[in-house]
C-alpha cells in the first residue's frame, strides 16, 4: 500500500465529535500514516493535545496562533500561550501563523506582528513554520524574505497564487501545501504546478475543509488525501506510487530533519 502524510488538517475540530477516532482509523486504514495538527488559538490546544495522547503513533501537534484570531483585544495574550506552550514541549512545527486578507484587512498590522514573531519562534526552536497566506502571498512572502537566515523552513499551506510566487516560495526553502482545490474543475493550480518540481510539494487536506472531488459539500477527512496524491499524479503525469514516496520524503523533510 502506498504510504501518504497529511501535513495539514484540523481533526480536533468539532465537526469530528461523532466520529474522531473512526475518522483517524480510516485514514490510517487508507495508508496516511502521519497527521499534522496545526494550532488554532488557546481554546483548541486541549482538543489537539487529547487527540495526540490517543494516536501518539500517528497524530503530531503544532503550536501557533492563526491569522484570523489575532485580534486587536487579545493577540498579545494568545502570543503570550503559544509561547508558553512552545517552551514546555518538543512540537512537530510553529502554525498555523501568516496572514489572511480575505476576512479582515483592517489587522494587517497587528497581523503583520504576530506572524513575524512566530518566525522568529520558529527560528529558534529548529521548528517548521506552517503558513496561511489566504490573498496575502506577497505580504507572507516579504515576512518570510526579511526572517530567513538559512535555518527557516516550513510549508505555504494550501498554496493558491502564480509560478513566480510559487517559485519565489521554493527559492525561500519552503515547500507548497496542495490539498483538495487541485481536484477543482476551475482550479489554475495543475497549470501552476507542472511548472514546480515534485520535490517541492506536500499533501495536505486542511480537514475538515476543502474536501477534495468526488466529495465536495461533505465534511472533508484525512483518509481523502488518496483523491489529491491521485490528481497531482495526473498533473505530473506520473505514477501514484511515485507522488506517494516523493511526497511522503519531502514530509519528512520538512518535520523531521536529519540533525
Amino acid at each position: 500500500m502506498n504510504q501518504f502524510i497529511d501535513t495539514h488538517a484540523h481533526l480536533y475540530s468539532r465537526k469530528f465529535d461523532p466520529d474522531r477516532k473512526e475518522m483517524v482509523e480510516r485514514a490510517l486504514a487508507a495508508g496516511v500514516t502521519r497527521l499534522y495538527l496545526p494550532n488554532i488559538d488557546a481554546e483548541s490546544i486541549e482538543g489537539m493535545l487529547a487527540l495526540e495522547a490517543n494516536f501518539p503513533n500517528n497524530c503530531f501537534a503544532m503550536m501557533g496562533l492563526h491569522p484570523s484570531h489575532v485580534q486587536p483585544e487579545t493577540y498579545e495574550r494568545e502570543l503570550a500561550v503559544v509561547e508558553d506552550w512552545l517552551g514546555r514541549r518538543r512540537w512537530a512545527g510553529v502554525g498555523e501563523t501568516g496572514i489572511d486578507l480575505y476576512w479582515d484587512k483592517t489587522t494587517l498590522a497587528i497581523q503583520q506582528i504576530a506572524f513575524a514573531r512566530q518566525i522568529e519562534w520558529a527560528k529558534d526552536l529548529d521548528l517548521p513554520v506552517i503558513i496561511h497566506s489566504r490573498e496575502s502571498n506577497e505580504e507572507c512572502l516579504a515576512l518570510v524574505q526579511a526572517g530567513q537566515n538559512g535555518r527557516l523552513r516550513g510549508i505555504f499551506h494550501c498554496f493558491s497564487g502564480t509560478v513566480e510566487q510559487a517559485k519565489r516560495m521554493v527559492g525561500l526553502g519552503f515547500y507548497l501545501g496542495i490539498g483538495g482545490t487541485l481536484t477543482y474543475s476551475k482550479s489554475e493550480l495543475p497549470a501552476v504546478l507542472k511548472e514546480i518540481p515534485l520535490e517541492h510539494i506536500v499533501l495536505e487536506t486542511d480537514a475538515p475543509y476543502l474536501p477534495p472531488v468526488p466529495h465536495r459539500g461533505k465534511r472533508n477527512e484525512s483518509a481523502f488525501v488518496y483523491h489529491v496524491a491521485e490528481k497531482l499524479a495526473e498533473v505530473k503525469n506520473l505514477p501514484l506510487e511515485e507522488i506517494a514516496r516523493v511526497t511522503t520524503a519531502n514530509a519528512l523533510k520538512i518535520f523531521e530533519p536529519v540533525k
